[in-house]
């Protein structure tokens, strides 16, 4: 087994929980060079670190999967760290959920979403990848499901040398499957839908809206498929435009509306810059909802970013009535929580509003972060209300 010695000091953070070893933290090697497969990492002193998963490929050369030197990476290991994740998510008895959300359940690289009796799987290291076979046999075993769809198809698997790749994994079954989220039906494309086919880390968010909707003329914009559109309708608004660029995510949302019997819901199929630009809609609603994708994907584009999540702020505060609510959020993991709260201030200025901050929410609890690995609290949300 290749064994891996750092450089001083640099075992600190890593002893803290810190999930990743870079390739510049790195002092030497001994033993053969054997990307995606079990290294040993020791410190400067020469005393056992950790266990974790080796790519010579990534800048991210060690993602660590143990700390205890006694404990055998084998197919065992990863059926009980499994277990433990699976175990969190019973609890929250909720039908579509993430089962496995990578390095924050102590599992590198493997995203598991559950959607009713179907499983989307992602890949997204190489080590996880090389043992894909044993892990379909414990998801099979411990789930029960009745299919696994993979959806290894994100750009950051070049990053670890690997292709792109969606298909089949276990079973065969259409992969548009319905779901249930707080009594709204919904369709879930799991092979062509955003992410594993829908947003499940806005679970809880979604479901805030019964504080908020009723009576309310809405829109949710960026909408996807419709999420929280269709929350709005479910708890009491008047009216909900949902906006989204993609003709096919608006056909989604008005095929899940009529799913329901949504009648107070319209898609528009339009730039979401635009639209907050359009004369027509200046103090037209109650209730915004700006969940927009992540602006910023690196640091190097975070300036960029930020003037993109002010400006959609900016405008949405010019065009709410007095008295209304929005509801704004960024999964850019760049955009910490002082940066957002900051940019969030600075277009009020801007927009000559007024607003009272209401509630701070994160990711859903089926998408965990560890406290010493900022990357991993990537959702942010504020809630204000806007005078």
């Amino acid at each position: 087994m290749l064994k891996i010695i750092l450089k001083k000091n640099e075992e600190k953070e890593k002893i803290n929980g810190y999930p990743w070893i870079f390739s510049n933290e790195i002092d030497k090697f001994e033993g053969e060079f054997e990307s995606g497969r079990v290294c040993m990492v020791y410190t400067s002193n020469n005393d056992f670190l950790c266990y974790g998963f080796f790519n010579a490929n990534s800048k991210i050369m060690v993602r660590i999967l143990s700390f205890d030197i006694n404990e055998k990476i084998d197919k065992e290991f990863f059926k009980r760290r499994i277990q433990y994740a699976i175990e969190h998510r019973l609890n929250l008895e909720w039908s579509a959920t993430r089962l496995v959300f990578s390095e924050a359940d102590f599992l590198p690289g493997l995203v598991v979403d559950k959607y009713g009796d179907y499983l989307s799987v992602q890949f997204m290291s190489l080590g996880m990848d090389m043992i894909k076979k044993d892990i379909v046999d414990i998801l099979v075993e411990l789930t029960n499901c009745k299919g696994i769809y993979e959806r290894s198809d994100m750009p950051t698997r070049e990053k670890e040398g690997l292709e792109q790749t969606k298909g089949f994994l276990y079973g065969e079954f259409n992969p548009r499957v319905e779901i249930v989220e707080d009594g709204i039906k919904m369709i879930v494309d799991i092979e062509n839908g955003q992410k594993t086919g829908y947003f499940l880390d806005q679970k809880l968010n979604r479901d805030i809206l019964r504080l908020y909707a009723k009576d309310k003329y809405v829109l949710d914009a960026f909408s996807n498929v419709g999420g929280f559109a269709l929350h709005a309708c479910k708890y009491g608004a008047k009216h909900v435009v949902a906006c989204d660029i993609s003709e096919r995510a608006c056909n989604e949302i008005m095929n899940n509306a009529k799913l329901n019997g949504y009648t107070q819901l319209e898609a528009k199929c339009v730039d979401v810059f635009d639209y907050l630009h359009s004369k027509e809609i200046e103090q037209a609603f109650d209730l915004i909802i700006l969940d927009p994708p992540a602006f910023s994907k690196n640091k190097d584009s975070l300036k960029k970013a930020y003037r993109g999540y002010k400006e959609i702020n900016m405008q949405a505060m010019k065009i709410i009535k007095s008295g209304g609510y929005l509801l704004t959020f960024s999964c850019s993991q760049h955009m910490t929580p002082d940066l957002f709260m900051q940019m969030v201030n600075e277009a009020a200025l801007d927009a000559k509003r007024t607003i009272q901050f209401l509630d701070f929410r994160i990711q859903a609890p089926d998408h965990p972060a560890l406290l010493q690995s900022e990357e991993q609290l990537y959702l942010k949300c504020m809630i204000l209300r806007v005078k």
